[in-house]
């Protein structure tokens, strides 16, 4: 059994036009189907508007969709008793792009890690530190900055913090929603080399939603297609997905060659 299956979902928002009350069905998933593994990360690619976001907050439990299904672990997360319900919130995590609406900022970095733990776990005072101190530890950060607050943290620092709160559970799944997009190259490339070990020492499965191909070949092992709400091909392979002859995918491409003065040349020469 696959650790998440979406099974056929579609979703539309209504909108009401310009000096009418007619009400304008706009189609924001449409059929969507596609499964993850354990321990594997699914790339979901796409540009602005393609409908991304809004399929990570059907799988998320956050927005219900009109038809179709979402099981995790084989319970279907919006047709299930509070205490499935529970325990999907438990194993299923997110880290979203901007990582200073992530938290609040009156919490301190010890705070923000240690909610979900007081939310699930039944720690003493000294075990929940100690537990923090090492989730801070295994993101890169230190017991120095327990008791810093976000705006005393760089946003490449403030999105480990995040992603340390959402491992502290040990959960299944993460969903990362753009997560790196809004960093730098450089803090950009750590992050994805943390998110790489952390998948491979606690055997995490991500959904990795992004425009940016190159983050998406990183750390992914399949790769999905998204296009205007539509999944219109899921990749096994990098190869195969360098082989498409797909127009959205041969845009893709071409936008990671004309990034390179000397590839632009050799592409259109």
């Amino acid at each position: 059994m696959s650790l998440l299956q979406v099974k056929r979902v579609n979703h539309s928002f209504n909108s009401k036009k310009l000096f009418t009350w007619r009400k304008q069905s706009n189609k924001a998933l449409t059929n969507i189907s596609f499964s993850i593994e354990e321990g594997t990360c699914l790339g979901l690619l796409g540009t602005s508007g393609a409908g991304k976001s809004t399929l990570g907050k059907v799988i998320l439990g956050i927005q219900r969709p009109q038809k179709g299904q979402v099981l995790f672990q084989g319970y279907d997360i919006y047709n299930s008793d509070k205490m499935t319900q529970r325990k999907i919130r438990r194993d299923l995590q997110v880290v979203f792009q901007d990582s200073y609406s992530s938290v609040n900022p009156r919490m301190t970095a010890e705070r923000i890690i240690s909610e979900p733990l007081e939310n699930y776990e039944k720690l003493t005072v000294s075990e929940q530190r100690r537990t923090v101190i090492s989730l801070l530890e295994r993101v890169g950060l230190s017991e120095k900055d327990l008791k810093k607050y976000p705006h005393q943290f760089s946003g490449g620092q403030l999105q480990r913090i995040n992603i340390a709160r959402a491992i502290s559970l040990k959960p299944k799944l993460i969903v990362l929603d753009e997560s790196v997009s809004s960093l730098d190259m450089v803090t950009q490339s750590l992050i994805l080399d943390l998110l790489r070990e952390l998948k491979d020492d606690f055997g995490l499965s991500y959904l990795f939603i992004t425009h940016d191909i190159k983050a998406a070949f990183s750390i992914s092992d399949r790769l999905g297609v998204l296009e205007k709400g539509e999944l219109i091909e899921l990749y096994d392979s990098k190869e195969k997905f360098f082989s498409s002859r797909s127009p959205v995918v041969i845009q893709m491409r071409d936008s990671i060659l004309a990034e390179h003065p000397r590839s632009r040349s050799l592409h259109h020469g």
